[in-house]
C-alpha cells in the first residue's frame, strides 16, 4: 500500500467520522477501529518487506538472528502499544491509553533484557 493510498484512506475516514459523530456518535468508535484495522492489514506487505531486508542484512553480517528478532519484536511492540493507545484516546479513554502505554514500556524492557545482558557480558569479557 502506498503512502498516498494511506493518506487518502485516512482523510476519507476522517470526513466520515466527523459526519458519523454528528449523526450517530455510538458508531464512531467502531468505524475508527475498523478503519485502523484495515490500514494495518494494508501495511503488512510493507512490514514483511522490511523484515526480509533485516533478515538478509543480518545473515550477510553474520549477526545472531535471535537478537535481530528481539529488536524487531521490540519495535513492533512499541508501534502496537502506540496504536492501541491512540484508539483508546480516540474513544475518549485516556486512562486506558496511559495503561496500555505503560504496559508496552514494561514489555519492551523485559524483551530487551537479553540484549542488555549480552552487551554487558561482552563488556565484562573485554575488561
Amino acid at each position: 500500500m502506498s503512502f498516498f493510498a494511506v493518506l487518502g484512506f485516512g482523510l476519507v475516514v476522517t470526513v466520515l467520522l466527523i459526519i458519523v459523530r454528528e449523526e450517530r456518535p455510538e458508531m464512531a468508535v467502531p468505524l475508527s477501529i475498523a478503519a485502523s484495522a484495515l490500514l494495518m492489514i494494508g501495511l503488512f506487505k510493507n512490514i514483511a518487506q522490511i523484515l526480509n531486508l533485516f533478515e538478509s542484512l543480518a545473515s550477510r553480517a553474520k549477526i545472531n538472528s535471535g537478537y535481530l528478532r528481539l529488536v524487531v519484536k521490540i519495535v513492533g511492540l512499541a508501534y502496537l502499544a502506540g496504536f492501541g493507545a491512540q484508539i483508546c484516546k480516540d474513544a475518549g479513554e485516556n486512562g486506558m491509553a496511559t495503561k496500555i502505554e505503560l504496559a508496552g514500556k514494561i514489555f519492551i524492557l523485559s524483551l530487551g533484557l537479553p540484549i542488555m545482558i549480552g552487551l554487558l557480558e561482552i563488556i565484562i569479557q573485554n575488561l
